[in-house]
């Protein structure tokens, strides 16, 4: 162990350039001549996106003012409030790009190693020193130069700093080792259920209606947006069903339980479907969950009740997110609106679905929710990981432990 005193802490603005981007303006689109920029859409939590990048103009002094160089650090000046700072390091050829006001750059001066400062700068947002820091104006955070300048900043001699990079470094490879295991389960989990509910001359296709028993809706009495609190009773939103999983805080309460039928309350294992939504969300479907509420059907919110002995309830529920059923719900989706279109009872009971026997159908779903226990497995160690490394960070940016001393 060592003092913490070891650590000078000194102001961001102290040990490089800080420089606010180009504001951009209607007239930089057309006049001077056009340059390549980067702007909060392309600077993500460690890696820069090249592959979306626009062009503003740029006067030769302007240039020189805002071309960026290799080791330059780009951070988020305006973003939501949990990503407001999130950084990388510019990794291309001088000069060849310019960044945008959106954009904060930090040159780093000699005292600190740029891959140093961009680890300190990636734990400050993973613990909310950004978020601390930054002035909120409607649903966009800003960081604000002078604020992030200000920041105390760990400065520790160079050999320390270049002996925590490689420690975390090598925490950061593990957690990219596992991300790119989750998105190759989650690749492997959609093709595998394409595959099992797309329709072939060897199973029966026929409508829905042909596997259900009834179709649920009950009504919307005009309800503050308030959400239901533990042991009231609420009345679901759409935004309640999603394609993630159930979402039950999405309710509005209801004081007068009379007002609506007792036979249309929520119950865990209900098979719910949004008959209005967004385009994109219009028809999605889940699996109702415990909620520590009760809640009941919204006349956009329906139970669909199938007949168990020709169909698995959870294998229509896939079904209804697999692309040849999307496909069929948005061409019966009515609505001139491009924010909210409905589909009717009749129309979803007309949907086309393929129907494996009963004991394939319950494969499909068995094998669709063990790849999903792998990915729920997966994140959870992600999860322990990134626990891990936010403590180590601390230890080792404050001072605390030595690079020598982690085990």
């Amino acid at each position: 162990m060592r003092s913490e005193a070891d650590v000078t802490w000194v102001p961001v603005g102290n040990l490089g350039q800080v420089r606010m981007g180009k504001q951009l303006s209607p007239a930089g689109r057309t006049s001077g001549e056009q340059f390549p920029y980067l702007r909060v859409a392309n600077v993500f939590d460690g890696h820069i996106d090249y592959s979306d990048v626009k062009t503003m103009g740029f006067t030769e002094a302007e240039r020189k003012t805002y071309a960026l160089h290799p080791g330059d650090i780009l951070l988020n000046e305006g973003q939501s409030l949990e990503l407001v700072g999130r950084s990388s390091i510019y990794n291309g050829s001088s000069g060849e790009f310019c960044f945008q006001n959106t954009l904060v750059r930090f040159r780093p001066g000699d005292g600190v190693l740029p891959g140093y400062v961009q680890e300190v700068f990636s734990h400050w947002l993973a613990t909310g020193v950004f978020a601390q820091i930054a002035k909120k104006t409607t649903s966009i955070a800003h960081l604000g130069g002078d604020r992030f300048a200000a920041l105390p900043f760990p400065v520790l001699p160079l050999p320390e700093q270049r002996r925590i990079i490689e420690v975390l470094d090598s925490v950061a490879d593990s957690e990219r080792a596992i991300e790119a295991s989750i998105a190759k389960l989650r690749v492997i989990q959609h093709a595998r259920l394409a595959q099992a509910t797309e329709p072939t001359s060897a199973v029966e296709v026929s409508p829905l209606k042909t596997r259900l028993l009834r179709i649920d809706a009950g009504r919307s009495p005009d309800l503050p947006n308030t959400p239901a609190a533990p042991g009231e009773w609420g009345v679901l939103k759409v935004s309640a069903i999603h394609r993630d999983g159930f979402r039950p805080s999405e309710n509005k309460v209801i004081d007068v339980v009379t007002e609506l039928d007792e036979k249309h309350e929520v119950r865990p294992g209900d098979l719910l479907m949004s008959r209005a939504n967004t385009p994109e969300l219009v028809g999605s479907s889940c699996i109702a969950a415990d909620s520590s509420t009760r809640l009941l059907l919204s006349d956009k919110t329906l139970r669909l009740v199938e007949n168990p002995r020709r169909a698995n309830r959870a294998y229509i529920n896939l079904c209804l997110a697999s692309e040849f059923v999307r496909r069929q719900i948005q061409n019966l989706a009515s609505g001139s609106s491009r924010s909210m279109q409905n589909i009717s009872q009749k129309a979803i009971e007309s949907m086309s679905i393929p129907w494996p026997h009963l004991a394939q159908q319950q494969r499909v779903v068995a094998e669709f929710n063990s790849t999903s226990d792998q990915i729920l497995y997966a994140k959870a160690e992600l999860a322990k990981l990134r626990t891990l490394k936010t403590g180590l960070a601390d230890d080792l940016l404050s001072g605390k432990v030595r690079v020598g001393e982690v085990a």
